[in-house]
């Protein structure tokens, strides 16, 4: 068996795995549901990667981009300090 092989079965049997451990799922329904699966998570890490490619370029171009870290750190962690005191904020 080839490790190219090899590794996709282990991806493949990590995502039904982690399917079954975080839903209700039985394991025989996660193996079928598994090339649904395989193309969610293709779908979410190319997401991911152009998302950062865009917003690393982005940064990179900034005049100033330690000040554009620091405001987004900032954004975040109020966002935890709030939800951690438990600040129920509005809707519309």
């Amino acid at each position: 068996m080839s490790a190219r092989l090899f590794a996709a079965s282990a991806v493949v049997t990590t995502l039904v795995v982690a399917a079954v451990w975080l839903t209700d799922l039985s394991f025989e329904r996660a193996a079928l549901l598994a090339p649904v699966l395989v193309i969610g998570a293709g779908a979410i890490a190319g997401l991911v990667v152009f998302w950062g490619r865009t917003g690393w370029d982005s940064l990179s171009r900034a005049r100033h981009p330690r000040l554009l870290v620091a405001g987004g750190v900032a954004f975040i962690a109020l966002l935890v300090v709030l939800t951690l005191l438990g600040v129920k904020l509005p809707h519309e």
